[in-house]
């Protein structure tokens, strides 16, 4: 895909936001101020301009706040972690439902702060912070007031969304793999695609392929080097090539590379083949519902 000059600002822009937002954990010592979701944000509302995410700027700031919120909490819960997972899922399913708002990347936010274990204050001052920016940001460029607006969730996404959700927890939790129950960029391109008309099964193999490949250069930037700055920096363009190779919009992939330097020992090494299993699992069973309503690729690609 070709980009344009005024595209090329917009990448440059979102690319130092998201480094700033590093260069401050680095400097504060606190990796909980490291929010993946914000790249994905970062990603759709400054850089795409996605019509669905911008067309209620407040919301970028309301929804991802509320959910991390949530998220804090459930994690200060006594309760095992897929259980902690699947509860905080729900209530951010229910919050979304209730600001009518359809903006994915807040189950992200609502995910992080129990995939990490987050226990500082930190996360939340972080999260209000850089989602306000990003608020103001969207006010600045204006595009909002073109937006076109995106239908309300519906009851049948959201049966579908916490069915779905259950059996994959539900699964992992049997199979003695429970740091497998939760990979926020995943569930963002998997509510946001639940919300189409339909989807195809090649649309589906180019989603799969982003995201494994994003999780696995994460990984790979991060074990080649220390620096988290350095890492991000590196990383966000060999993602940013792997989806002009694909010729992909897809903010979530953005995650990644910021999610890999903030996981859990035990989730990092297995975050490649994890974000392979969830997203061959929710998309897969997707395509499969939709089928009957298939339409060209090129028309249900999404920002």
């Amino acid at each position: 895909m070709s980009i344009s000059y005024p595209e090329r600002r917009r990448y440059l822009i979102g690319f130092a936001f998201v480094l700033l937002m590093v260069a401050s954990a680095t400097l504060l010592h606190d990796s909980e101020i490291i929010l993946p979701e914000i790249g994905a944000l970062t990603a759709g509302t400054w850089i795409y301009q996605t019509d669905g995410w911008i067309q209620q700027p407040l919301k970028i700031f309301l929804a991802p706040s509320g959910t991390a919120i949530i998220g804090f909490l459930i994690n200060q819960l006594p309760i095992v972690y897929p259980e902690k997972v699947l509860l905080g899922l729900l209530l951010m399913l229910v919050l979304l439902w209730q600001l009518r708002s359809n903006l994915a990347p807040a189950f992200a936010t609502g995910l992080l702060p129990i995939i990490i274990n987050a226990t500082h204050w930190s996360f939340i001052v972080a999260i209000l912070i850089f989602t306000l920016l990003l608020m103001l940001g969207v006010f600045s460029q204006r595009q909002y007031r073109s937006a076109q607006p995106s239908e309300p969730i519906r009851y049948r996404h959201m049966a579908i969304f916490t069915i779905l959700v259950v059996v994959w927890v539900g699964a992992v939790w049997l199979a003695g793999k429970p740091q497998m129950a939760g990979i926020p960029p995943v569930m963002v391109v998997f509510f946001e695609v639940l919300q189409n008309p339909s989807y195809s099964l090649k649309m589906a193999s180019k989603h799969l392929v982003a995201l494994t490949g994003a999780a696995s250069i994460g990984v790979l930037v991060h074990l080649a080097l220390a620096s988290v700055l350095l890492a991000t920096l590196v990383a966000l363009p060999l993602v940013f090539g792997l989806l002009q190779l694909l010729k992909l919009k897809l903010p979530a992939a953005y995650a990644f590379p910021l999610l890999a330097l903030v996981l859990p020992n035990e989730m990092f090494h297995m975050l490649p083949l994890t974000a392979f299993l969830a997203a061959s699992f929710f998309l897969g069973v997707l395509v499969v519902l939709k089928h009957r309503t298939w339409r060209p690729a090129e028309q249900e690609e999404f920002d």
